[in-house]
């Protein structure tokens, strides 16, 4: 390695050196630069908090601009920048051509302008009003088709924009849907998503401050605004008083101008938005909140509801883009063209009469003025959009780092085995398991171990925080574990694809879902290939007992229900439409929505493991029997033959003696395995709480 105290140096210095070699370094040196392996590391190393060791910047803050981010950003504009132009021009190739044509050739007006004849004739001995005149209106009408070209640029850049938008919306949409929960426990993981989401809202100029994709474009328009009007002054300068005229310009432009410009612009009217469109914009809100809200993830992976999310969300958006790219323009799509310029040049005309002499610098110094006005506009802007484009290169690397995310319960291919389908249920076989919350330096899951044969029926007791709950949601691969094993059929759980398992599972959690969606929607979920299909909803809604709630609704299964925590929000064209109108439900009649739900799929012959927990916390001890009778009523044949294997948990002992198993659980262990007349002849705490309850 190279070290500098090994130089050659004067004798006289050799204290000096051998002091500052043994010399520890600078406290606030920078940290050597590492280059990352992948994108997700430079996304990552690019949120480090200078001379603060461990510290992050919080999502969406600004990168500081420094060597070290510089070669991040150079990285990752080598890595990530040109495949996602490239996706994105592949879109509309031939919107997106004309979008960078137009851009380019925009950023050309203004130097442009400076060669006005308007400007000539002022600054000329041949001057005549009818020329003037006629100049003058040649000038406003080259400016309005100027306006109509920006109006046509605009309308375009739109349209890229929200094709752009809805690309990148639904990439990132479809891959959140996919990531399970263990993966998005993950603090860095939740941090890079909603850097994703911020660039994502970008693309319609709100989110992170006025971050937009197209400030790396704007970056060379501006560039070639600036070189243009250099180009105009320099080739209009000859004589020493055309240097001292572009001195005292450059002396008054840089001091705040006192005259606001005038603009010719008409503002649009208020569009309201149709009942169609406003369903839509609601629609969309649902879905999005279906995708981000965890608390909606564990049905949403068990029952599969991605894809349904996806499409529902992709006609939404359609929808919304297809009234946008309809709707009429304005007079202000066209209008709105600046006549500062040739006001001041006007204004130049008075002083003609008086500086006849020097007349042939009056031209020079409107083009001068106008020049270096604009000059200093561009580079402020200049300035603000390279510091906005540096930020969104790392938001853009956020996105494309998002896309390489795996779930962290996907097993890998070469360990994939498919689910194969007992004839009686599922046999059940846990050994030594573990498990810990992020975070939690207590275990929530402790040595558990059980086995269950195919057909037969569980129950889980215990006290509250004995970890029933957390053991449902292992079992039903909505969580991982630490340590140990479960086999299903014999073959290890972690060797099925989640979403192939989930496919033979139904459930009631005991936080579940509350869609903000009617009745239909909201039992139709549990099977969502039939969430249209009145016949089976009729019969889920049947075998929970929810048919006289059902027909209590103003709507029946129409009516929307109101779900707390969501704020409905009207739109224009929305006023006194039907489904604006939402019903509430008590938590009772709200566990009979859930129940009917996860028997949507509970009857279906490839569905071979049910798990309930806590499924009538909320109903009185008839309706909890009924509940009860149907469980065990499709869990078997007519004949009595065992078809599912059947898990539930209950704070009701009463209810533990239907099951042929019984586990109880305290401080996440089982500590008594059996049946309900073998726990008893233990005489341990099972007996005590079950005597105590009874």
């Amino acid at each position: 390695m190279f070290d500098p105290c090994r130089m050659l140096r004067p004798p006289s210095l050799t204290f000096l050196a051998h002091f500052l070699a043994d010399s520890p370094p600078p406290k606030h040196s920078p940290p050597p630069f590492t280059r990352p392996d992948s994108v997700f590391d430079a996304w990552l190393a690019s949120r480090t908090v200078p001379n603060h060791d461990g510290d992050l910047l919080v999502p969406g803050a600004q990168r500081q601009l420094n060597p070290h981010n510089t070669r991040l950003a150079l990285y990752l504009t080598r890595h990530c920048t040109g495949s996602f132009l490239k996706s994105l021009w592949g879109l509309n190739p031939l919107r997106t051509t004309l979008m960078v044509s137009l851009n380019i050739a925009r950023s050309l007006f203004p130097a442009i302008r400076g060669y006005s004849q308007l400007y000539a004739l002022i600054a000329s001995d041949t001057f005549t009003w009818s020329r003037l005149v006629y100049l003058i209106f040649m000038e406003v009408s080259r400016r309005m088709l100027e306006g109509l070209l920006d109006a046509i640029a605009t309308s375009n850049e739109r349209v890229v924009l929200e094709s752009a938008r809805f690309y990148i919306e639904y990439k990132q949409m479809e891959h959140r849907v996919r990531l399970d929960v263990p993966t998005l426990a993950d603090p860095t993981i939740r941090d890079l998503l909603q850097e994703s989401e911020l660039f994502s809202r970008s693309f319609s100029g709100s989110g992170f401050g006025f971050l937009s994709p197209l400030d790396f474009l704007q970056v060379f328009s501006l560039l070639t605004e600036i070189l243009s009007h250099l180009f105009l002054i320099v080739s209009l300068t000859h004589a020493a008083s055309h240097y001292g005229v572009l001195v005292l310009i450059i002396l008054s432009a840089t001091l705040p101008t006192l005259i606001s410009s005038y603009s010719m612009s008409i503002s649009p009217p208020d569009t309201q938005a149709t009942t169609k469109e406003a369903r839509a914009v609601d629609r969309l809100e649902k879905m999005r909140n279906l995708a981000y809200s965890d608390s909606y993830r564990p049905e949403i992976a068990l029952f599969g509801l991605g894809d349904w999310i996806l499409k529902s969300w992709s006609s939404a958006r359609k929808i919304i883009l297809e009234a946008e790219e309809t709707r009429p323009y304005h007079a202000a799509d066209f209008a709105q063209y600046n006549l500062t310029d040739i006001v001041t040049a006007v204004q130049n005309i008075p002083l003609f009469f008086l500086l006849k002499n020097s007349s042939a610098c009056l031209g020079s110094i409107t083009v001068y003025r106008s020049s270096i006005q604009s000059i200093i506009y561009a580079s402020r802007a200049l300035v603000t959009t390279t510091q906005m484009a540096f930020q969104g290169i790392f938001l853009m690397s956020s996105f494309c780092a998002s896309l390489e995310l795996k779930p962290r319960l996907q097993p890998k291919e070469q360990d994939l085995v498919p689910y194969e389908q007992g004839p009686s249920g599922v046999s059940i076989d846990i050994r030594g398991l573990f498990y810990s919350y992020p975070g939690s330096a207590e275990p929530a899951l402790k040595d558990i171990n059980l086995s269950l044969n195919a057909g037969e029926t569980l129950a889980i007791v215990g006290l509250n925080g004995s970890g029933k709950s957390t053991l449902a949601k292992v079992l039903l691969r909505i969580l991982d574990f630490d340590r140990g094993s479960i086999e299903i059929n014999g073959i290890d759980i972690r060797s099925f694809d989640p979403s192939d398992y989930h496919k033979h599972t139904s459930a009631v959690f005991q936080g579940f879902s509350k869609f903000n969606s009617t009745v239909k929607e909201n039992v139709g979920l549990g099977n969502v290939e039939k969430v249209g299909y009145r016949p089976a909803i009729n019969q889920a809604v049947h075998l929970a007992e929810a048919d006289r709630l059902v027909e209590s609704l103003p709507s029946g299964l129409k009516t929307v229900l109101e779900t707390p925590g969501f704020e409905f929000i009207s739109y224009p064209g929305m006023m006194g439409s039907r489904h604006q109108q939402r019903h509430g439900l008590s938590g009772g009649e709200w566990q009979r929505i859930a129940i009917a739900r996860a028997f949507m799929r509970a009857t279906e012959p490839h569905v071979d493991l049910l798990v309930f927990d806590e499924p009538t916390s909320s109903l009185d001890a008839h309706a909890q029997t009924q509940i009860f009778d149907t469980i065990s009523k499709i869990s078997k044949t007519p004949n009595g033959e065992r078809l599912k294997t059947v898990i539930f948990i209950t704070h009701r002992l009463s209810t533990a003696r239907r099951a042929d198993k019984v586990a109880m659980m305290e401080s996440g262990t089982i500590t008594e395995f059996g049946s309900h007349e073998e726990l008893l002849a233990k005489n341990g705490t099972y007996a005590s709480l079950y005597h105590a309850s009874i």
